[in-house]
């Protein structure tokens, strides 16, 4: 009897282990995304409620099909592919404060402090009011040859300085007025 026991144990096991799932333990880390196409989506993400068009990207010069999953809510998450097929992904976008996050814990609203720790380098920013506003600068920490690009934005008083489309030299005290958050999360596939 404990053979049988043991064997439908084995069995089981075995069988959880063979699923053609390609999620991991959590699925709301972004990079787990990278390596999937739209019918990989539709498999593993069931609740995600997706919505599939097409549109113009890169301030409107390029169309692209996408993907929004998890459309109107906290977990909202864009998806743009390489191809009108949906069988390689572009980018993957979020700016919501849901459970989406970077596998090295970067997620909406991880502060300036927190960013440049998971960095281990002074990171610096583009100033704001444009397209790019807020585009963060990895400065050769250790997220530079990551495809992880994040942006952030003030929660304080914002000085005439600190917009446009330069880098943004600040003391650490104007940085701390500021109250920088990461706002909005891209990666680049």
């Amino acid at each position: 009897m404990k053979k049988i026991s043991l064997i439908i144990f084995v069995l089981s096991l075995v069988a959880c282990g063979s699923s053609n799932s390609k999620i991991s333990k959590d699925k709301f880390v972004a990079e787990n995304l990278t390596g999937y196409d739209a019918e990989d989506l539709n498999e593993n993400y069931p609740d995600a409620n997706i919505y599939q068009d097409s549109g113009l990207f890169e301030e409107g010069t390029v169309e692209r099909a996408y993907t929004i999953m998890y459309p109107n809510t906290p977990d909202e998450i864009h998806i743009t592919w390489k191809s009108e097929e949906r069988e390689e992904i572009f980018d993957i976008r979020f700016s919501k404060s849901g459970k989406w996050k970077s596998a090295k814990g970067v997620e909406i609203g991880t502060s300036y402090e927190t960013l440049n720790q998971i960095n281990g380098n002074e990171i610096s920013f583009y100033g704001f009011g444009w397209d790019y506003g807020g585009a963060v600068m990895w400065n050769d920490g250790t997220l530079e040859n990551s495809k992880l690009r994040v942006f952030v934005a003030p929660n304080g008083e914002v000085a005439d300085k600190f917009y446009g489309d330069r880098i943004i030299e600040a003391t650490e005290e104007e940085i701390e007025k500021l109250d920088l958050k990461v706002n909005s999360i891209m990666l680049i596939n």
